[in-house]
């Protein structure tokens, strides 16, 4: 089974998540893409859903699934997303799709928080993959000093690309994160960084995981 065929599968089996006739929140990335056009089969039985990204709204749209502002919407039943990683409490990185501000906000509002992901993605301990920083852009230096310094780890700047809040993105290689909770307040506490890509404190509570073997469900 290919790695895209595991995302297929993951995404099909989240749609037993979806809560009829309410408002959703969909996440951004090749995952998330498969969850999409899954959804698209039951489109007719949601309220709609709302986007992460303006990839994900164009996406969304081009099925004809109505996209809500999030401040129009007072609380979603679920939100479904993919991960670059996810250790076994569910603790995530996101943010290789530059979307994590986003989806943390929309995460946030959201009732349950349901991952989707193949088995590549679940780690005992995070950080091989670069934990996404999404920082003011004056503060690129700054933030950069006080990473290095402080925390640790290789901040290098996401060369060519802009976020959709129009921040950059500074991806944090060579850490290893044991307490992701911590790191995750930490960043977040330097002035510039807008939020990093640590869903820690708030963890998905449902990891749905493609592996050779079908879907397997993991909660804590």
């Amino acid at each position: 089974m290919t790695q895209d065929e595991m995302k297929n599968d993951v995404a099909k089996a989240a749609l037993m998540y979806v809560v009829p006739n309410t408002i959703i929140g969909v996440g951004t990335g090749s995952t998330a893409n498969f969850f999409i056009d899954a959804l698209a089969t039951m489109k007719d039985q949601i309220v709609g859903a709302v986007a992460s990204s303006l990839a994900t709204q164009e996406r969304l749209e081009g099925h004809n699934i109505p996209v809500f502002d999030l401040n129009d919407v007072e609380t979603m039943s679920v939100y479904i997303d993919g991960a670059d990683e996810s250790d076994v409490e569910l603790n995530l990185i996101k943010g290789g799709g530059g979307a994590l501000t986003r989806e943390k906000i929309v995460a946030a509002v959201a009732q349950q928080f349901v991952c989707i992901a193949d088995e590549s993605k679940l780690v005992n301990v995070m950080g091989e993959f670069p934990l996404p920083v999404e920082v003011i852009p004056m503060s690129v230096n700054y933030v950069k000093r006080e990473i290095t310094n402080n925390i640790g780890g290789t901040p290098v700047l996401r060369e060519g690309f802009v976020t959709d809040n129009g921040n950059l993105i500074l991806d944090v290689k060579s850490l290893k994160i044991t307490d992701p909770k911590a790191l995750e307040t930490e960043l977040n506490n330097i002035v510039g960084v807008v939020t990093n890509g640590l869903f820690a404190n708030r963890s998905a509570d449902v990891l749905l995981l493609g592996t050779q073997q079908g879907v397997k469900t993991i909660t804590l």
